[in-house]
């Protein structure tokens, strides 16, 4: 029995499916705790294979290779360095399991799965996991530890059995995806009542990194049993920090460490865009983005998000104006790629316009122009966007926001083409409050310059698409804070037609966005993805179907 440990946690990053990779680099960060004199090294939750693996994990060749890895960790554990904790899959019974191991002294010494399977949101364990039982606590050098995996300390059934147990303090590895305020839920309204509920101090490990449209905020954390914050980790960054545990006559008790700073709103929105585009361009090996820059505020941000994300040298802009276009775009947008410091060309599209108008005169000879012919527009930028994705290879964004994509503003097959969209959990007034703080700011994990990415004109300007003579969004649109209002309701909280008039919005304009949020389903459901923002993003929180006849009103 010791009375002192020394446990790192290893906030890190990881790659979905590459067990070698991240094998390699949890092994080369259990070299550092050895120098820095742990007894055990922590890895968040299934940073083995990668979190969520989704399918891949009903994969037998996956399943396989795992297990063989994390036998070839546990025999580098042999050398008399740090134990460590790491995340995996496993197989008992043949039933599939979220688990963890503890290897030490060159074996497995232990494994426990996760009893709590997450099954809202974004998460689905239950489709491809089974609930392990009520763990009981590991022993390592003489001390009971609980191992409560990320959704088991959001109920209270777990820890307190861990306790009941005689575990003596409680680590939870997490691969807890970023959301709008819940650094906070987490530590205030989940990990301290634990610990207080126990008695018990928790470590509670979170991952860093983008996975497809999610992101990882990491802000690891411990906190004692009396309820009090001992270490606060940095968010947005990978990081290790050794923690000292001493026992005490009331028991375990952590050695109070950093407090870092988290980043504050709107900064945490910014972060959680950069990091996410970063790893998702990267991981999928494109050598930079390629975007329209219309000298609008979405494309601004954007692009500034891209330069924040890899260097404004990876980031390639595209001014494609028509004859709608007024010269203060052109001038608007000539500054901020100037600001940015990104690659910046002009390419009209009037003549393929003027082609596209010949080829359909036949067949339109009796209509009007109406918004047919603003498509049109929209679908050549996004051709030729695509052409130069195609033959040079960055990858397309599109920069539609979540209020457009929620009344289906946006044209299918023209701006909505792509491979990414940064805004696409976004509302229009959040776009806003980024585009003014990184205006201000530039951020900690940011590439791009000091200073201002866009001119204040952009920010201030009425929006419009410019695909028709003096067109504003107000002229389709109810004015952004009253659209947003209605959406927040609508989407984040399922409100009904009659909840909303009755908080004061007009009935009539409700009814109308409620009908187009609806009918945009389809639209939506060929969207590219884009970071989860807040707790309803489409795609992976808000599914509905596109074939649709309710309304509530």
């Amino acid at each position: 029995m010791t009375d002192r440990l020394v446990i790192t946690l290893a906030q890190l990053n990881q790659s979905v499916g590459d067990i070698a990779g991240n094998a390699k680099a949890m092994l080369t960060a259990r070299e550092r705790a050895r120098s820095a004199h742990a007894d055990l090294i922590v890895f968040p939750e299934m940073q083995l294979i990668g979190y969520p693996p989704e399918d891949l994990v009903l994969k037998p060749a996956l399943i396989e290779r795992a297990a063989e890895e994390l036998a070839r960790m546990a025999d580098a554990t042999a050398d008399g360095g740090p134990a460590m904790l790491v995340g995996s899959v496993f197989v008992r019974d043949g039933n599939l399991h979220n688990g963890i191991a503890l290897l030490d002294q060159g074996k497995v010494a232990a494994v426990r799965f996760k009893h709590e399977l997450p099954n809202y949101g974004t998460f689905d364990e239950m489709r491809l996991f089974q609930p392990g039982p009520l763990p009981e606590p590991i022993v390592f050098k003489g001390t009971m530890i609980g191992l409560p995996i990320c959704e088991d300390i959001w109920h209270p059934d777990v820890c307190r059995h861990l306790a009941d147990f005689g575990a003596e303090l409680l680590i939870c590895v997490n691969g807890s995806p970023y959301e709008i305020d819940k650094d906070t839920l987490r530590i205030d309204g989940v990990a301290k009542r634990r610990a207080v509920d126990t008695g018990l101090p928790l470590a509670y490990l979170n991952r860093v990194g983008g996975q497809d449209e999610l992101v990882f905020d990491g802000a690891s954390f411990v906190v004692n049993g009396d309820g009090s914050l001992a270490v606060q980790m940095a968010d947005w960054e990978e990081q290790e920090t050794t923690t000292t545990w001493t026992r005490t006559a009331t028991g375990w008790r952590c050695d109070r460490g950093e407090i870092a700073r988290l980043a504050d709103h709107p900064e945490d929105i910014y972060c959680a865009m950069v990091m996410a585009l970063r790893d998702y361009v990267n991981r999928n090996r494109f050598p930079g983005v390629v975007l329209g820059l219309s000298g609008g505020i979405d494309s601004a941000i954007c692009a500034a998000v891209a330069a924040d994300a890899l260097g404004p040298e990876r980031v390639w802009s595209v001014m494609l104006p028509s004859r709608f276009t007024s010269q203060e775009s052109l001038d608007l947008a000539t500054e901020c790629a100037r600001l940015i410091g990104c690659r910046y060309e002009t390419i009209p599209i009037v003549p393929a316009v003027k082609a596209f108008d010949e080829m359909l005169s036949g067949t339109f000879a009796d209509k009007q122009v109406d918004i047919t012919e603003e498509n049109v527009q929209s679908r050549i930028r996004g051709v030729t966007l695509m052409a130069i994705s195609n033959k040079f290879g960055p990858m397309l964004l599109t920069t539609g926001n979540k209020s457009e994509m929620s009344v289906g503003y946006a044209t299918i097959y023209g701006d909505m083409a792509g491979g990414y969209n940064p805004l696409k959990d976004a509302y229009k007034m959040t776009v806003f409050a980024i585009s003014k703080w990184r205006n201000q700011h530039r951020p900690k994990i940011g590439l791009g310059p000091d200073g201002p990415v866009m001119p204040e004109g952009i920010i201030t300007r009425p929006p419009s698409a410019e695909l028709r003579p003096d067109q504003k969004d107000e002229d389709s649109l109810p004015p952004y804070p009253v659209l947003d209002g209605i959406l927040l309701g609508l989407v984040e909280h399922e409100k009904s037609v009659d909840q909303l008039a009755q908080e004061g919005f007009d009935r009539d304009t409700v009814v109308r966005i409620e009908r187009l949020l609806n009918v945009a389903e389809y639209k939506r459901r060929q969207a590219p993805p884009g970071v989860k923002l807040g707790t309803r993003n489409f795609g992976r929180d808000r599914r509905y179907p596109i074939t649709n006849a309710f309304r509530s009103a």
